[in-house]
């Protein structure tokens, strides 16, 4: 009787926890910087995307060790 009562509250400790466990949280609020984000000034086209000449293959990757 002693050992069921004790496995009894051992389990319900552990369902109790894992319960616990899964409660939704209030996330923090981000912060968020002081000054307005810099809007319309992404530097379109500066990136080396598209520029390979066209039609042509790369040279070989040669591995250095």
């Amino acid at each position: 009787m002693k050992k069921t009562v004790l496995a009894l509250g051992a389990s319900l400790a552990l369902v109790t926890a894992a319960n616990a466990a899964d409660l939704p949280r209030r996330q923090p609020v981000p912060a968020y910087p002081t000054e307005q984000a810099p809007i319309g000034k992404m530097p379109i086209g500066k990136s080396p995307v598209g520029k390979a000449p066209i039609g042509k293959a790369p040279g070989p990757v040669a591995a250095r060790y």
